[in-house]
């Protein structure tokens, strides 16, 4: 059967911490070598890291590891931000085959190519992917994976280092690279499931796209854009309009078709600026005419919200049973800034799917499913379930 445990140690000492987080992560698998370990680090120093990470893969045994270097990591029920400290994930998982992988970015003068992607089986199902966003072009790789690697569902987490592009660490099979992406494939009897909290609510009416040039709304229901947010805008409560200030989303219905567009039923993109000339709202996709849209406002409250409705409607789905742990990739915009703990969304998804082996980090960017197809996310939670799958 699945098993799966999680450890985390703080310490100044990354590599004590290391030693101690496996161990504990270790633990509850009961003397059976894991098949996956996920290590996670904190530490501003990028030698600290790289020792930290490499000495995980010793102790843990495995023989497929994944890590990175992160702003915070999450384990043992807690998450700890902008501190030193190390979280391990270990798993025992039957019946599934692991192939592991570095991705690298070959470029010329007129394009790019990812090369390092282990040639796809027909009983793939997942892949956990922790990619440098500073050299590697993940945008452009999950927008185009559906496509190239069908079938394939992504999850995980932007890598970033405490100093910044080059600092980022990267762990796969025992050697740490500065560059890339790197990630693993599980095929065969998978016992995961895909999860993703965007963690906004909607605000205002539900509006046609009526004209657009890619990531340009230009008319939401005949009116220009930028006068028919002023109009939302002016129709909201004070509350939500301070929210808007700090940050205004836009919703794309995944559903045209629905009677009713609510909570968790959109694809929730940034409203990046505006162009004045056009009186274009500039979003972070690309929107199509026709498409129904709802702007949407972020707070503790609301995330809350959705990440507890997600996780208890998958839970009370069955599609795992019973969950045995889980992979936890959170903005890094999420924890303290946002809840006032660090803690708040490795509880949520250790209460509500009542998961014994939960860890993970705080992510630059997140990747989840939403919809049907793989997507890069921001200010969201993204979840990787394992357990029992119902015959």
């Amino acid at each position: 059967m699945v098993r799966c445990g999680d450890g985390l140690a703080v310490d100044a000492d990354v590599a004590r911490a290391a030693e101690d987080a496996t161990a504990q992560a270790l633990a509850p698998l009961r003397g059976r070598t894991p098949d996956l370990v996920l290590a996670f680090v904190c530490a501003p120093e990028t030698e600290d890291v790289s020792a930290a990470l490499e000495r995980v893969s010793a102790v843990s045994g495995s023989a497929a590891t994944l890590g990175c270097s992160a702003g915070g990591v999450i384990g043992a029920g807690q998450g700890v931000e902008l501190v030193s400290a190390v979280s391990v994930w270990a798993a025992v998982l039957p019946g599934t085959r692991l192939r592991t992988f570095h991705l690298e970015v070959l470029r010329s003068s007129e394009s790019i190519a990812v090369v390092g992607m282990p040639p796809q089986h027909a009983d793939d199902r997942v892949a956990i992917l922790l990619p440098d966003p500073y050299s590697f072009p993940i945008d452009a790789f999950v927008e185009q994976s559906d496509q190239a690697l069908p079938g394939l569902t992504l999850s995980g987490g932007l890598a970033t280092g405490l100093r910044g592009a080059g600092s980022t660490r990267l762990l796969v099979d025992g050697k740490v690279h500065d560059r890339g992406a790197v990630g693993v494939v599980l095929g065969g009897s998978v016992p995961a499931r895909a999860l993703v909290s965007q963690g906004a609510r909607p605000v205002g009416p539900a509006m046609t796209v009526t004209a657009a040039d890619a990531n340009l709304v230009l008319e939401l229901a005949g009116v220009p854009a930028v006068r028919k947010l002023e109009q939302v805008v002016a129709s909201l409560p004070p509350a939500d309009q301070a929210l808007v200030t700090e940050g205004l989303q836009l919703g794309i219905a995944m559903d045209e078709y629905a009677d009713e567009h609510g909570l968790g039923d959109f694809l929730v993109r940034a409203v990046v600026g505006v162009d004045p000339d056009r009186a274009a709202l500039v979003i972070g996709d690309v929107v199509e005419v026709g498409r129904t849209v709802r702007f949407q406002v972020r707070d503790a409250d609301a995330a809350d919200a959705d990440l507890t409705t997600v996780l208890r409607t998958f839970r009370e789905s069955g599609a795992l049973d019973p969950v045995e742990g889980a992979l936890l990739f959170t903005c890094n915009g999420r924890g303290a800034d946002l809840f006032a703990t660090a803690d708040h969304d490795v509880a949520a998804v250790s209460r509500d799917l009542a998961a014994p082996g939960v860890a993970g980090f705080f992510a630059a960017g997140e990747i989840g499913p939403v919809g049907g197809r793989n997507r890069l996310h921001g200010l969201t939670a993204s979840i990787l379930a394992f357990g029992g799958v119902p015959q």
